[in-house]
C-alpha cells in the first residue's frame, strides 16, 4: 500500500511517499480502507519529535474516513465495507489505516448525512471541543468562554458547541485580523488580537472576566487566561502549541481567587476511558450529522504533499481544517 512515512524526525522534508506492508487488524481492531485523513498540529509535533511516537519508520496521520476493510477478533457492530470515521492507533496518511473498533464509528445509522471529507475531519476535533465544553468545563446556560486560536480547527467548531450550549458571551483569541475575520463566522461575539487579549477580555466582560477559558498555546498565554477568569472561572488547557516550558499555577492563588486549572487530552483518554470517548464522539458526530456543528475544511491536498500541509500548518499559514486525500 502507498503511504507517508518518515524514517526520522524533523522537518516536513522527513515526510516520504513509500510502498509498506498492508497492516492486518489485532483482537479489537478494525482495518479500514482510507478515502480521507485528517491533519493535525499533534501530527507536526510528532514528526518533530516533539511528542510520543512509536517505532521509526512510522506513518503518522490520528483521523480518517473510508470503508471497513477488515475486522480483527471480537470486533461487533461493524461490517466489511460499512462507511466510517475513525480515530487511528496511528497511521491516517496511508491507503489502509488501523483504528480500535470503539473509536470507529459507522456513518450509514446517523440521522444526517456526513460527506466523506467531513468524516475525516470529525474524529479528533469535535470530540475534543464536545468533551472540554460537556465534560470537563461543564459549560453552563450563560456563561462566558474564551477560546484560543479561534480560526484553527478546534477553535472553529468550539464555538459553535458553545452556542449550542447556550454560552452567553463568546470571545475568541487570534494572530492576526484576518484570521478574526474568518472566525466570526463560526458564532464568535468578538475576536481579540492575542496580543493584550487579556485587557480586551475584561474590558469586553465590563472588568468581571470570563467563566471560561479553552487554552492550547502555552507559556504566557497561560498566565494570562488564569488573569482573565472571573471567580469560579476555568481554564482548561489542551496543548502547547508553543512549545514553552510547562506553567505551574500557584496552588495558593488559585485558592485564594476561587479559579481552576483543568486539563484534557483525547490520545490519552482514547486509552484510558475509550468508552466513555466512544460515547462523547457519537454525541459530538450526532451534532455534526444534524448540521448543527460544520467543519469548515479550507483546503484538501493529495496524500503526496502531505508536507506541504505540515510546513503551511506548522507555519500558522491555515485556517479551518486541513485533509488529505488518500483516494477516490
Amino acid at each position: 500500500m502507498k503511504a507517508i512515512v518518515f524514517p526520522k524526525t524533523g522537518g516536513p522534508e522527513v515526510l516520504e511517499m513509500r510502498e509498506m506492508p498492508e497492516p492486518q487488524p489485532g483482537a479489537g481492531e478494525v482495518a479500514i480502507r482510507v478515502l480521507f485523513a485528517g491533519v493535525n498540529y499533534v501530527e507536526v509535533m510528532v514528526r518533530r519529535g516533539d511528542s510520543e511516537a512509536g517505532k521509526l519508520p512510522l506513518i503518522p496521520g490520528f483521523e480518517v474516513s473510508g470503508y471497513v476493510h477488515a475486522i480483527g477478533e471480537g470486533v461487533e457492530g461493524l461490517h466489511v465495507g460499512q462507511p466510517v470515521a475513525a480515530m487511528t492507533v496511528i497511521g491516517g496518511y496511508a491507503e489502509v489505516a488501523i483504528a480500535r473498533a470503539a473509536m470507529t464509528f459507522p456513518l450509514d445509522d446517523l440521522d444526517g448525512e456526513v460527506a466523506p471529507e467531513t468524516a475525516a475531519a470529525f474524529p479528533t476535533i469535535v470530540p475534543t471541543a464536545y468533551a472540554m465544553l460537556t465534560e470537563v468545563a461543564r459549560l453552563r446556560k450563560g456563561e462566558s468562554v474564551l477560546i484560543h486560536a479561534a480560526a484553527g480547527g478546534v477553535g472553529t467548531v468550539a464555538a459553535q458547541i458553545a452556542r449550542h450550549l447556550g454560552a452567553g458571551m463568546i470571545l475568541g483569541t487570534v494572530s492576526s485580523r484576518e484570521k478574526g475575520d474568518y472566525a466570526k463566522r463560526f458564532g464568535y461575539d468578538a475576536t481579540l488580537l492575542r496580543d493584550g487579549f487579556r485587557e480586551a477580555a475584561l474590558e469586553a466582560t465590563r472588568g468581571r472576566g470570563v467563566d471560561v477559558v479553552l487554552e492550547s498555546i502555552g507559556g504566557s498565554v497561560v498566565e494570562e487566561s488564569l488573569k482573565t477568569l472571573a471567580p469560579f472561572g476555568k481554564v482548561v488547557i489542551f496543548g502547547n502549541a508553543s512549545h514553552s516550558e510547562t506553567v505551574r499555577p500557584s496552588t495558593l492563588d488559585l485558592c485564594s481567587e476561587n479559579k481552576s486549572v483543568m486539563g484534557f487530552s483525547i490520545g490519552h483518554l482514547s486509552f484510558s476511558a475509550p468508552e466513555r470517548l466512544a460515547t462523547i464522539s457519537r454525541q459530538a458526530l450526532n451534532l455534526v450529522a444534524a448540521g448543527m456543528v460544520k467543519i469548515d475544511i479550507t483546503e484538501v491536498l493529495p496524500l503526496e504533499r502531505a508536507a506541504e500541509a505540515h510546513r503551511k500548518l506548522e507555519g500558522r499559514a491555515t485556517t479551518g481544517k486541513l485533509v488529505l486525500r488518500v483516494q477516490s
